[in-house]
C-alpha cells in the first residue's frame, strides 16, 4: 500500500524517491530510465519500485472515525 522507507534486502533508503518516480512516469519516461536517473541500480530496490501497487488512495476511502 505504501512504499517501504527502506529496501527489505539491502536496507537502502528508497521511500523518499517514490513521488519523483511517479512524476517521471507521468511525464512519459520509461521505468528503467526513471530508476537510472534516480540512482537506483540494485535489483532489489528496482524490484520494489516496479512491483509496488499504490493502493493508499483506494483504501483511505474505507477508514473509520
Amino acid at each position: 500500500m505504501i512504499i517501504p522507507v527502506r529496501c527489505f534486502t539491502c536496507g537502502r533508503v528508497i521511500g523518499d524517491k517514490w513521488e519523483k518516480f511517479k512524476e517521471m512516469l507521468a511525464g512519459g519516461k520509461s521505468p528503467s530510465h526513471a530508476l537510472d536517473e534516480l540512482g537506483i541500480r540494485s535489483y532489489c530496490c528496482r524490484t520494489l519500485f516496479l512491483t509496488h501497487v499504490d493502493l493508499i488512495e483506494k483504501v483511505a476511502k474505507f477508514r473509520r472515525y
